[in-house]
């Protein structure tokens, strides 16, 4: 017997950072946004104890030990039922890796929701959060998906409404980028600054509300991007040929160093993927639309 996941990329539709707190942490105002890039999750139960396997784009970069967020759920979700974590995790990847779109924190809210349905462990949706906000900011949005605003560390979720479905294109550079390098160089960069606290864009909420995608594109924005653009400088060709190629905007997802761009219809969305692909600036290209469900056992 085995339990397939499907979990869903993110993309921040604004990402607004904090002062570092006293636990090296930052408050947030993080809006997430589903989109539909998918890794999939299957979990088989092994005689021999726990082990993780991966294939697809990058495969090689993903760590198959106990760092990795698939095995930590597994061990945690045993731990707080009695079992033990025999299980075999195989991922299929295809959200970018160390790319600012959740990735790995897909992978660990994948093997949470495969193993609970594997094991019976009857966990309500409640527990299951709590335990993915042990195990990162971004895992709880992973199981939960579609449009959500996260507080805290940004694994406090407050879900919200999106009218309607926004097309994105996303650009994969030709190296990752390390999230806490990235929050270390926006401490450096703000040092000596005063940091209000981080609150949601009442605009965003509305153009998200509304399905516009021109508002939405006038109000997105990323904390984070002049650290992500400072550690790695050639990201701002790719944000400027993306925007001449057509898109309405284009922004550092999350911690980057993924670049992604709102267009106005799914077709535009195909014009600057083309564009982008053929600019010289990204390794990849991949076209998107969202917001599109969380987990999902297969």
């Amino acid at each position: 017997m085995s339990v397939t996941v499907r979990v869903p990329a993110k993309v921040n539709v604004q990402l607004t950072v904090g002062a570092a707190r006293p636990d090296g942490f930052h408050d947030l105002a993080n809006v997430f946004l589903a989109v539909g890039l998918y890794d999939e999750v299957t979990v088989t139960p092994s005689p021999g104890g726990l082990r993780v396997t991966c294939e697809g784009p990058d495969a090689a970069q993903v760590p198959l030990d106990r760092t990795n967020l698939a095995a930590r759920a597994v061990e945690t979700l045993a731990a707080r039922y009695g079992r033990t974590p025999d299980v075999h995790v195989h991922i299929v990847k295809d959200i970018p890796v160390a790319g600012g779109m959740a990735g790995g924190s897909a992978d660990g809210a994948g093997a949470l929701l495969a193993c609970d349905a594997l094991w019976g462990t009857g966990a309500t949706r409640e527990e299951l959060l709590e335990i993915c906000a042990e195990l990162g900011s971004d895992v709880p949005f992973s199981l939960v998906g579609g449009v959500a605003l996260g507080t805290g560390r940004g694994e406090r979720l407050t879900v919200l409404e999106a009218g309607g479905t926004f097309h994105w294109v996303f650009a994969m550079a030709g190296r990752g980028l390390s999230t806490p390098a990235v929050f270390r160089e926006f401490d450096r960069l703000a040092e000596g600054r005063d940091i209000p606290e981080p609150v949601a864009s009442r605009d965003l909420l509305d153009a998200l509300a509304e399905g516009d995608a021109e508002a939405l594109a006038a109000t997105v924005s990323n904390d984070l991007q002049p650290a992500a653009l400072s550690l790695f400088p050639e990201l701002a060709d790719t944000l400027a040929a993306g925007r001449a190629a057509g898109a309405l905007t284009g922004l550092v997802s999350g911690s980057g160093p993924t670049t992604a761009f709102l267009t106005r219809d799914a077709g535009t969305a195909e014009k600057v993927a083309q564009a982008l692909g053929a600019s010289g600036t990204c390794r990849s290209v991949r076209v998107a639309s969202g917001p599109v469900v969380g987990a999902m056992v297969l």
